[in-house]
């Protein structure tokens, strides 16, 4: 097939998530991370930053749910991306004074982040970038590193407003999946739909992304090679979206998945009508919406 490359605007939308119990996802996500219910159907919640749609995060109960087991494909890490500093520090002060266990914090030069997990065990990263000026480039490969982060320096930026909430500009910067194969991801994820590798050089795993970004997809093998699928009655990762900021755009997007014979589908919890759902070779849902119709 011919090249294509994904406009410099896209980005990802949302992450689908499957949940044991709504009420515990909402008291962590809603009432613990501060974003806004904006509307529920039978046993899925649609939450954003703002209360107002597009929505940032969509989880769906589903009872008895088993863990997702270690060593398979899916979800590795749910990044959320705050505006600042002030955004980033406010939520770990709130994590902090509300005795939340944390995983892990890390500078990554083009970013800071902290690790957790939400109440199902599904993979988070909360962090916000630094600014694109401040980068460091090898070539065409972003720099990268995995340093301390400096947490007092970081909660020494937040506010003293009292809490009201996640920032309203807060979104979904990246999505880091386990996959069974690095070679067979970058066909899909990069020539097939359009990302630019980023860096290939971190051990086992491959950064993605379009306009030039550090990274909307993040592929790793650390669950092993040729992992099998996550099983779909386990939490974890029921989908994510990949905005278009134009209709041409997005339709020429599924028209090529199309004429590459990928199976086109319904998304499982979207209203929009210019939307539709494909999979990975790891069985992988990725929704491809136009921006003005996704939610």
């Amino acid at each position: 097939m011919a090249n294509f490359a994904l406009p410099d605007a896209a980005q990802i939308g949302y992450a689908h998530l499957r949940v044991r119990d709504l009420g515990g996802a909402l008291a962590f996500y809603q009432d613990l991370l501060g974003l806004r219910e904006v509307r529920r159907v039978n046993g899925t919640a649609y939450l954003s930053a703002t209360g107002e749609p597009p929505y940032h995060v969509i989880v769906t109960e589903q009872p008895g749910a088993r863990q997702k087991p270690p060593r398979t494909a899916g979800l590795y890490h749910v990044a959320i991306r705050l505006p600042d500093r002030d955004g980033l520090a406010r939520v770990l002060r709130r994590l902090l004074e509300n005795d939340y266990p944390l995983q892990g914090a890390s500078d990554h030069g083009v970013s800071e982040a902290i690790y957790l997990a939400d109440p199902d065990g599904n993979g988070l990263e909360l962090y916000c970038d630094r600014p694109r000026a401040q980068w460091q480039w090898d070539g065409t490969q972003i720099g990268m590193g995995t340093d301390p982060l400096d947490g007092q320096d970081l909660l020494a930026q937040a506010s003293s407003e009292p809490w009201n909430g996640i920032a309203p500009g807060t979104d979904i910067g990246h999505v880091h999946l386990h996959v069974s194969d690095l070679g067979r991801a970058e066909a899909f994820y990069c020539d097939l739909l359009g990302f630019e590798v980023m860096q290939r050089s971190y051990p086992g795993a491959l950064f993605v992304a379009a306009g030039g970004y550090h990274h909307h997809l993040g592929l790793n093998i650390w669950a092993g090679r040729d992992a099998p699928p996550a099983p779909t009655d386990a939490v974890g990762l029921i989908a994510f979206s990949l905005r278009l900021p134009e209709a041409a755009a997005w339709q020429a997007l599924v028209d090529r998945v199309r004429a590459a014979g990928v199976p086109v589908e319904t998304p499982p919890a979207n209203s929009g009508t210019d939307s539709v759902l494909i999979r990975d070779s790891d069985r992988i849902g990725v929704v491809l919406a136009y921006d003005g119709e996704e939610g």
